[in-house]
């Protein structure tokens, strides 16, 4: 299933807030527009070589989603949008193995609006944000979101992945240590399950590539043919 999706927010004291234009297959992400540099990102970079994408039409479409936007805040007499908190999830990319480097993700997940900093702390000390991904947005209209740390475990080390959210009285701190033993979230098997959906549709691609240039191939030799 190939999805698009488009959203644009903003508050009472500003014109212009944030926004978020994206295609999905499967519900991950297969590009979305980075709107600052206007330019298109691919999640898989291989996906460039067989489509295109235009940013000018995106640029549009998110224009006419912020007029559209103003005119609804004022039908509405401006009334705000309900604040639901994140669930909070830490763990590994890979088994934990002391001293083998790794990759720690805090997956924040079921919020709205999509508003959210998600910091990294070891040892009581603020580190390097990680990189994070873009809002995934669900069926129940609230969204989720990744960072990752690439770190090496130590039984000495802690690590807390802060959450700050307008549904949140407080920020929110979900510790992760080498003996943590946290189930893993759901998402980790859908990502495995992606994976094996991006293969089979890289496959598809190629496959459909190679029979049209076989068919063309074919159709140059008839014409070819003594009469």
């Amino acid at each position: 299933m190939l999805s698009e999706f488009a959203f644009v927010q903003r508050g009472l004291d500003s014109e212009e807030g944030p926004g978020q234009h994206a295609y999905e297959v499967e519900r991950e992400e297969l590009l979305h527009v980075d709107l600052e540099r206007r330019e298109v990102v691919w999640r898989l970079p291989e996906f460039q070589h067989y489509s295109g994408f235009s940013v000018a039409g995106s640029l549009a479409g998110m224009a006419v989603l912020r007029h559209s936007l103003d005119i609804l805040m004022r039908r509405s007499n401006n009334t705000p949008a309900q604040n639901v908190p994140p669930q909070v999830t830490v763990y590994p990319k890979d088994p934990v193995a002391l001293g083998e480097p790794n990759l720690l993700i805090c997956l924040a997940d079921g919020f709205s609006p999509p508003v959210i900093n998600l910091t990294w702390v070891k040892n009581g000390q603020e580190v390097k944000p990680g990189e994070e991904t873009d809002f995934y947005p669900k069926a129940d209209n609230s969204f989720r979101r990744f960072s990752y740390l690439a770190f090496v475990p130590d039984p000495e080390d802690i690590y807390y992945c802060r959450v700050e959210h307008w549904g949140l009285a407080q920020p929110l701190t979900k510790e992760w240590n080498a003996n943590s033993a946290e189930p893993l979230p759901e998402t980790k098997a859908n990502v495995v399950c992606v994976l094996g959906l991006v293969v089979c549709i890289t496959g598809i691609i190629v496959g459909v590539v190679f029979i049209m240039k076989i068919r063309r191939l074919n159709a140059a030799n008839v014409r070819r043919r003594p009469t």
